[in-house]
């Protein structure tokens, strides 16, 4: 009998997940495993944010594949997806072609830049590890540029999005500037950093005293606050913004967008049923049109029936949705009965910089501070023990605790 091939597309948290679980489930002789992948590593996403403020060296936030899956039973491909042809059961890749019986779609997010012009050619977006490092890169560069030309606008660090990786984002800058004005003889006064936010304040839909806290906590570290203001264009040496019905404009050579994120346009170029850009997946995460497609992460869309809305994406839902979908492939080969995806939310914490944080855990028990920073780690090195065991907990976790 032939033994079914598996492919998951994508070795972000949903797809790297979904592999692992998979290659615990069926043996060598049960099925075909094929992971690809455009880089040897899995990244944290919800991390990226300290490696473009360059408080966590990148290799800490990636981990090389090979170190997490079964080579026995994995076949993992180093490529980059072009197309997926349902209809056909393949996968177009830049280098070669994949047949499948069972896909997972795990593609991750892009940008969105909504429109505004600019942003594509004048803003740097956190997406990756590349484009996080470049940030950091740029960052020290500009400092020790500053000398040459005492242009202020190498000073001036613009944050467009007050949503979770802006805040997360600024509260790391905060964190770094006092550093690099050391390093480059800067008075730090000199330095701003600058969140703008759509929304009548950062962090929507957070608790308000939540919200409260971490401004005040980014407040008193320097970070400037603009709510209620739309980003109307990025230019090369400024951007402009409007809010109160007036344009504004604030001289900057460091942009950086992180205010919207869409699912890989792959997924809608191959001819999916989408909504908003995402496949909305049946109770058993599988594509609407096609048994034999699951899909996680950035690029399902699961609908929240409590208010009406689709749940955002997070690390959290694709890593709780990776254990049923590998569920749900092995009893499609094995018979067995599949199950539905049910979310169980864990709590939200959003880290203020190294040793600052705040969120709800528990359903609604509030945390602040030294407490959230702690629960915040112990939940990145609890995901890091799921995936890859002691050793990589050891190896890449987070246990500076106590500064």
């Amino acid at each position: 009998m032939k033994k079914p091939n598996i492919v998951v597309l994508g070795a972000g948290y949903g797809g790297i997940m979904t592999t692992v679980k998979l290659q615990k489930s069926l043996g060598v002789n049960e099925a075909n495993i094929s992971l690809v992948n455009k880089n040897d590593y899995h990244y944290q996403t919800t991390w990226l944010h300290e490696v473009s403020a360059g408080t966590v060296h990148q290799d800490q936030a990636r981990i090389a594949i090979k170190d997490v899956i079964n080579q026995h039973k994995v076949n993992f491909v180093q490529d980059t997806v072009v197309e997926i042809k349902p209809g056909e059961n393949k996968v177009k890749l830049q280098n070669s072609e994949l047949e499948y019986d069972y896909l997972v779609i795990g593609l991750g997010f892009e940008s969105a830049t909504f429109g505004i012009p600019g942003l594509e050619e004048n803003a740097f977006m956190i997406n990756d590890i590349n484009s996080s490092r470049l940030i950091r890169e740029h960052l020290d560069y500009n400092f020790a540029e500053f000398h040459k030309d005492n242009n202020p606008s190498r000073l001036n660090i613009v944050v467009g999005g007050g949503g979770f990786t802006g805040i997360e984002f600024v509260g790391e800058l905060a964190n770094r500037i006092p550093e690099l004005c050391k390093e480059y003889d800067i008075d730090k006064s000199q330095v701003r950093i600058i969140n703008i936010e759509g929304a009548p304040t950062v962090l929507p839909g957070f608790d308000p005293e939540l919200v409260e806290y971490a401004m005040n906590s980014l407040e008193a570290r320097g970070v400037e606050f603009v709510t209620g203001a739309l980003l109307k264009e990025s230019k090369p040496e400024s951007v402009v913004y409007e809010k109160d019905g007036k344009l504004n404009e604030i001289p900057t050579l460091t942009t950086i967008w992180a205010a919207g994120v869409k699912a890989n346009t792959i997924v809608e170029k191959s001819g999916f049923e989408t909504n908003r850009g995402k496949i909305q997946v049946r109770p058993d995460l599988r594509s609407p049109e096609y048994d034999n497609v699951f899909v996680v992460g950035d690029c399902a869309l699961i609908m929240n029936e409590e208010n009406g809305r689709p749940y955002p994406p997070t690390a959290q839902i694709a890593i709780q949705q990776s254990g049923i979908v590998a569920h749900n492939v092995v009893a499609l080969i094995k018979g067995h009965e599949l199950e539905a995806f049910e979310y169980k939310p864990l709590g939200t914490l959003a880290s203020l910089g190294h040793n600052d944080a705040m969120g709800v855990v528990f359903g609604d028990k509030k945390l602040f501070g030294w407490k959230a920073t702690f629960m915040k780690k112990m939940s990145d090195n609890r995901y890091l023990l799921k995936l890859g065991g002691v050793g990589l907990m050891l190896k890449k976790g987070k246990f500076n605790f106590f500064y």
